[in-house]
């Protein structure tokens, strides 16, 4: 399940289309979910437990963990997980760091 502040739940063919866009995508999942299930193209994994620690790391320190560029709180991000419970919460975690 996906999400993103504009809309709380959005279909995989949604998300393909904000993908032609410059949007980051952040999997919550944790990383043993990643290799069992496979990873989604052109996203990041950032386990919801290391999420709200990843949004606050210098911009080099987050590049250099992740291998993605840290986005602003400005730039268009969307969260997925299996279910979307986590989704959820990453969005609430990001929101509350002043992400828009």
């Amino acid at each position: 399940s996906l999400c993103t502040g504009e809309a709380p739940s959005l279909s995989y063919q949604e998300l393909k289309d904000l993908k032609k866009t410059n949007v980051l995508h952040i999997d919550v999942r944790e990383r043993w979910e990643i290799d069992r299930f496979g990873k989604i193209p052109a996203s990041i994994n950032i386990p919801l437990g290391e999420l709200v620690e990843a949004l606050q790391m210098d911009p080099t320190e987050f590049k250099e963990q992740y291998n993605q560029k840290m986005p602003s709180k400005s730039d268009p991000v969307v969260f997925s997980c299996l279910a979307g419970t986590r989704s959820k919460q990453a969005l609430g975690f990001a929101t509350s760091l002043g992400f828009s």
